[in-house]
């Protein structure tokens, strides 16, 4: 394979990227054109424009990303109610894939013959991004730094960056007490300080979530709206995707929703432990189960959640591209079509409620679940009901009991 030309770097401007910036220059003799990505991740981006001048970068891309990422990506995988082990809200996977997309969008408008990410050789993030990457042009060439570079300490890295004048923060100079990946949906801290999970992440660890004890004593009330299974409104406002995610952030921030202690399967086969705040996602995850509640038929709701398992998998080792991920997101989003409605949810110190639902296309009927007398359902049929599905069983208990079984 022929030396890469010009290839188009995932830069953030944080110490890691810049040295790889200078790396490509210097190492691979690379023209190199920036990309960074606004996903919500609450920091300056224009100090990465002005770093990547410094650095003699013509071609800066700083992308507005946050309604595409909250629209074709947050919202498709909360159909799903997708959750990683039962628990993790997939921040970080979900993000990766827009990612990768706007790289090879780039590379292919300035003709780049490659692309650059900075995840290291340990983690899942290399997989999402080349997954993405080759999913989408199948002839790009991939430079993955941490997989080839000898620069393998802190130490080493800060005598590149002084050696070649690239700047470096105060707080980068010793070792950081753990890394944080942060975007609309999330924040991750990984680690350093939280390598140890029999020991308790420290609150200083925690940044868009008040601790549940500190949060305030009176509950918040809120209304979600649904039009099939996406959130358009909250308490009567439309308002767009990515609006209405930083709203519910800040109002779950402020309640000490969302916060987890995980320790996960990494898709490499090491175990590794993040400390995961998630606060507007985890109020519209519980949300979205309840107007689901009260739209959706009991077997296709069932084999939904049947399904979730097995799209998480997918979206945490990377195949958000894959035609399986397509296929269930097809499935998903037919299950979708009438799961609209409003959502009333109760908000206190790191919990979340549903304590409302109302749908114009509820299948709930209070004439069937009453406890007063009624004139739709005849309780002498489910005697018919309950024998029927218990022929089986009495079979095979005679069975067993010709042939001196007891089990």
């Amino acid at each position: 394979m022929s030396a890469p030309k010009k290839v188009v770097l995932a830069y953030s401007g944080g110490l890691d990227t810049s040295i790889i910036l200078k790396w490509l220059q210097e190492e691979k003799g690379c023209e190199v054109v920036t990309f960074t990505a606004d996903l919500g991740q609450g920091e300056e981006l224009e100090p990465a424009r002005r770093k990547a001048e410094a650095a003699g970068v013509k071609e800066i891309f700083i992308d507005d990303l946050r309604e595409e990422f909250v629209r074709d990506f947050v919202y498709p995988m909360f159909r799903a109610n997708a959750l990683y082990e039962g628990l993790y809200l997939l921040g970080t996977s979900i993000a990766r894939p827009l990612i990768a997309k706007r790289q090879i969008e780039i590379a292919n408008m300035v003709g780049a013959d490659a692309v650059c990410h900075g995840a290291t050789g340990k983690g899942n993030d290399q997989v999402r991004f080349e997954l993405g990457y080759y999913a989408l042009d199948p002839n790009i060439k991939v430079i993955a730094p941490w997989r080839e570079w000898d620069l393998n300490s802190r130490t080493k890295l800060i005598e590149y960056a002084e050696k070649h004048g690239i700047e470096i923060a105060m707080d980068k100079r010793g070792e950081a007490p753990f890394s944080v990946d942060a975007n609309l949906l999330h924040t991750s801290s990984e680690g350093k300080a939280l390598e140890d999970p029999a020991e308790e992440a420290p609150e200083f660890v925690y940044q868009r979530t008040v601790s549940p004890e500190a949060a305030p004593d009176k509950a918040t009330y809120i209304e979600v709206g649904f039009e099939r299974g996406d959130a358009v409104s909250i308490d009567g406002t439309e308002m767009s995707p990515a609006t209405i995610l930083t709203k519910l952030n800040e109002l779950g921030g402020a309640n000490g929703i969302g916060r987890l202690d995980l320790l996960e399967n990494r898709y490499v086969g090491m175990k590794s432990r993040g400390i995961y705040e998630t606060p507007g996602g985890t109020v519209l995850l519980m949300a979205h189960r309840g107007i689901e509640q009260i739209t959706m038929d009991k077997g296709a709701m069932h084999l939904k959640d049947e399904l979730m398992p097995r799209y998480a998998e997918l979206l945490y080792n990377g195949y958000w591209f894959s035609p399986e991920r397509e296929m269930l997101q097809a499935a998903i989003d037919k299950s979708q079509e009438l799961v609209t409605g409003t959502v009333r949810l109760k908000l206190y110190k790191g919990n979340v409620d549903v304590v409302g639902r109302t749908s114009p296309y509820s299948l709930y009927s209070q004439e069937h679940v009453t406890f007063e007398e009624d004139d739709v359902y005849d309780q002498a049929d489910a005697g018919g009901f309950i024998k029927i599905n218990a022929l089986r069983l009495r079979l095979l208990k005679a069975r067993n009991q010709k042939a001196g079984r007891n089990d």
